[in-house]
């Protein structure tokens, strides 16, 4: 079913050819150091540069045989080459040729992630500008607390956005290592300065120490990143499909022409596309889990990380360039209700401004007990009897001994509770950027 999330760019990555020609990229270039030192001869390596070839389907029909990738991958090779075939994987371990070939096809998926994290970023900017004095309730455990702007919820999202393309970046460079040092690392039939010229020509850095493989670390630090970014798209859509609800229908994902949301009810506009985000991120999270476990191994290296992550790591990248995505075309095309947010804030007949009565009464005099007392004795009978709280307030004698009837007045506009907004806008650097 991965088939369903996979877009063009991000599956081709993960395709047999791309993976082998990362194969046949890493053998060539080892060639070519070998030759250098003149360690084969140059005319092998050119040989082999110029005429080495590989059919998936013929490296899956050797493998048949070999049970063995690497060497189905070198038996095909070496069918399409001559005398210098002898000189192909020379003084190389498999995994010498699969690690750094891992890495590689990390680094091009993480270029991806980056420019779908970075439009999701710049449709959140474009909606935290457009919606900056939106005036709607916030809400804390889901009950009506103090009134903020639909734009500050963008700007909070695009801001995260940031700090998860400093983390993939930090993720790329962890993963961006090859090792090119034999079967258990030591160089015992190649020189470290082959690797290091191979993987200077990869793109790559040489690990300074490694087994018969590259560490696990680095891969858990790209998927629990990957696990991160999954969290922060799945908060996104939890946030969304809390505001659709039919009682609160504050905003709502995008509905097409001609679309349907459900098989009985001709009325239904569910949000479908947020609650696949909340989905899918469960996987994602778990493939983190997974690559944490694929840290120990026995000795150095035994193969149980191996099947784990020919499925984590394809599905992982994936998954999260399918969410982000879809999670781009969300945030583009929302529907926002400007009049229900004004409706939902006056929904408690301004029982949200009791914080700022109680400060202005507290700054004429009276204790912030006292205060505290009188204007939630207020905001209970508000609750129970449905009587604004403004007007409970303004039968009070000791409200109306302290407050003018402006004061009072001034205390319900949400303004005041907004006057900061610019400032946060401009710490944020969001309208310059």
């Amino acid at each position: 079913m991965i088939e369903r999330y996979t877009r063009p760019e991000m599956g081709r990555i993960w395709t047999l050819e791309n993976r082998y020609r990362k194969f046949l990229d890493i053998e060539i270039a080892v060639c070519h150091s070998l030759a250098t030192k003149e360690i084969i001869p140059r005319e092998a390596s050119e040989a082999i540069g110029r005429k080495a070839f590989f059919s998936v389907e013929r490296i899956l029909e050797i493998e048949e045989i070999t049970r063995h990738d690497v060497v189905a991958f070198t038996r095909c090779v070496a069918e399409s080459l001559g005398e210098e075939s002898r000189f192909f994987h020379y003084g190389l371990t498999s995994y010498d040729v699969v690690d750094t070939s891992i890495s590689l096809l990390l680094q091009e998926a993480c270029i991806l992630l980056e420019q779908g994290l970075g439009s999701l970023a710049a449709a959140l900017r474009n909606q935290a500008l457009k919606y900056r004095d939106t005036v709607m309730i916030g809400r804390t455990h889901g009950i009506h607390a103090e009134p903020i702007t639909l734009g500050l919820k963008f700007a909070l999202w695009w801001d995260e956005a940031r700090r998860h393309r400093k983390r993939l970046a930090a993720a790329k460079e962890a993963i961006s290592y090859g090792k090119i040092s034999g079967a258990v690392g030591t160089y015992a039939f190649l020189d470290p300065w082959i690797e290091e010229d191979v993987c200077r020509r990869l793109g790559l850095k040489p690990a300074l120490v490694s087994t018969q493989i590259l560490q696990r670390d680095g891969h858990a630090e790209l998927l629990t990143v990957l696990a991160i970014i999954a969290s922060y798209l799945d908060k996104i859509a939890v946030e969304i499909r809390a505001l659709q609800k039919t009682e609160v229908r504050e905003v709502e994902e995008p509905f097409y022409k001609g679309q349907k949301g459900s098989s009985a009810m001709p009325h239904k506009r569910n949000p479908v596309s947020c609650e696949q985000l909340s989905g899918l991120a469960r996987l994602v999270r778990a493939n983190g889990q997974v690559a944490l476990e694929n840290i120990p191994l026995w000795h150095e290296r035994d193969i149980s990380h191996s099947s784990a992550e020919r499925v984590i790591f394809p599905d992982s990248t994936i998954l999260v360039d399918y969410m982000l995505h879809q999670a781009t075309r969300i945030i583009t095309g929302l529907h926002v209700y400007p009049e229900r947010m004004q409706k939902n804030l006056e929904l408690t007949g301004g029982l949200v401004y009791s914080q700022g009565v109680l400060l202005s009464l507290v700054e004429k005099g009276i204790t912030r007990e006292e205060a505290y007392d009188l204007v939630q004795r207020c905001a209970m009978h508000s609750w129970e009897h449905g009587v604004p709280l403004k007007e409970l307030l303004a039968r009070e004698e000791q409200v109306t001994a302290l407050l003018t009837a402006e004061e009072l007045a001034a205390a319900f506009e949400p303004q005041h509770c907004l006057r900061f907004v610019p400032f946060i806008y401009e710490r944020l650097g969001i309208e310059e950027e």
